[in-house]
């Protein structure tokens, strides 16, 4: 047990949390308040590349300008370059962006130091959004800790295993209905090169928090493990988090994709799509996806469960939302913005233009009533919605944690921590460098936070 002496004053923690937030300004270039901003009848949105939102980019012109005015003008970037654009300018209050896409990980962090404006007020005057029919997770997700509504969900998610169906039946194989990581790692290997150029499973390896670590940490705490413990000991060097990080590891270099260490969400999706892997975990927002009309695998996916070691379940819990800047120049505009993107009205244009089975779903109850979404969804919803409605925040393993969080740990330091561990981890699924070199360096690295937090 480390010695008071040893721990920051509280003062100095704060600081050190919000530093960690603003590393970014520290390095690269920065307009600061000088930037372009919005103003008049428009606003610029900050937000991730992922298909859903892309969507949305070419569907808000003829459907929403026209319909309210308000020219929007986006900036899209991968997720790990977003992250940083949007603490960028939300850490700094410079305006420069209204809305951005945030997750339940940094809402309730940006709520607490001031960066965001509550959306409560809007909400309850616009009756038609139905605030209500958003999903209890989702609304609990996206509050801050003094109770009020700062996101509103585009899309919400959990985590389930994805399979080629047509590969398994050629080759004689079943998918269990709840499988385990050791049955996948098996099945992984037997339809390695089922296909020419197809190997067993994709699993981001990609250095970020939100890449590698997001799936990693889920099998993390099925395995028994944890990054700190109740009395934020750090644990990363424990045989049940070397255990699991060994057992992802061995499983993506072994049978995995090719250029592992350099794959995110973006290119398993690309993988699974185009035949190149018979099976991926993440995601459930990759559904939809996988089931557009011009889908190459179109009808030819199964969907299962998040795999279990030693927990009943193991998906994560996630949305992708919208905040508004604290500093926004034209908040209503935004909040008009906001209401449209995450309404009923727009998943139902999604529906119409691109099939129900794309629609941004995992966030209202009204869409898993809606026959139309029920039918063409039909081979992923039911899981889907049992895989968000089964995650457990509080409570993702085996051993209380001190903070809340599946695929992350709930506190800001985790962005920078959870970025340098999966730096580590990804030079060890490239070959760079062993398991245990990994965890040994990123024990250390957790350390320093419990030093910070033990004694709370």
């Amino acid at each position: 047990m480390r010695t008071q002496s040893r721990r920051r004053p509280r003062r100095l923690l704060a600081a050190t949390a919000a530093g960690t937030l603003l590393a970014p300004l520290l390095s690269g270039c920065w307009a600061g308040a000088g930037g372009t901003g919005s103003g008049g009848d428009s606003i610029n949105v900050l937000m991730v590349n992922n298909p859903q939102m892309v969507e949305l980019q070419k569907l808000t012109a003829d459907h929403f300008t026209e319909k309210t005015g308000i020219k929007v003008n986006f900036t899209v970037l991968p997720e790990n370059d977003v992250r940083d654009k949007i603490s960028q300018d939300f850490a700094n209050q410079a305006g420069q962006y209204d809305v951005a896409t945030l997750s339940n990980y940094e809402i309730p962090i940006y709520a607490k130091n001031g960066w965001l404006r509550e959306l409560g007020p809007y909400t309850r005057k616009d009756r038609a959004f139905d605030q209500r029919d958003i999903l209890p997770p989702m609304r609990q997700s996206l509050t801050g800790e003094d109770g009020k509504l700062y996101g509103e969900p585009f899309y919400g998610e959990s985590s389930f295993l994805m399979y080629r169906k047509d590969v398994f039946e050629k080759e004689g194989l079943t998918m269990p209905e709840k499988p385990t990581w050791r049955q996948v790692a098996d099945l992984a290997a037997k339809v390695d090169g089922a296909q020419k150029g197809m190997k067993g499973i994709c699993l981001r390896g990609l250095p970020g928090w939100g890449e590698v670590m997001a799936p990693l940490t889920t099998v993390v705490n099925t395995f028994g493990g944890t990054w700190f413990d109740k009395d934020w000991k750090a644990r990363l060097d424990s045989p049940e988090f070397e255990k699991a990080t060994r057992f992802y590891v061995d499983l993506v270099r072994e049978h995995g994709e090719s250029g592992a260490a350099q794959s995110g969400y973006a290119e398993c999706l690309n993988n699974l799509t185009q035949g190149k892997t018979a099976m991926w975990y993440d995601a459930t927002a990759a559904a939809g996806s996988l089931e557009a009309a011009k889908s190459p695998v179109k009808g030819k996916i199964g969907y299962v469960p998040a795999p279990v070691e030693k927990t009943e379940s193991s998906g994560w819990l996630y949305t992708w939302a919208w905040g508004l800047q604290k500093s926004s120049r034209n908040p209503d505009k935004a909040w008009k913005f906001i209401s449209w993107a995450s309404s009923k009205e727009y998943e139902e244009l999604v529906g119409e233009k691109t099939g129900w089975s794309n629609v941004p779903a995992g966030k209202r109850a009204s869409t898993y009533d809606n026959p139309r979404y029920r039918e063409e969804a039909a081979a992923f919803q039911g899981v889907m919605r049992a895989a968000i409605s089964d995650a457990r925040p509080r409570d993702p393993g085996v051993q209380p944690r001190p903070a809340p969080g599946i695929q992350f740990v709930g506190i800001p330091e985790f962005t920078d921590l959870g970025t340098r561990v999966s730096q580590e981890i990804s030079a060890a699924i490239a070959g760079r460098q062993s398991v245990e070199s990994a965890l040994k360096k990123s024990q250390k690295l957790a350390e320093k936070i419990s030093e910070e937090y033990e004694g709370r």
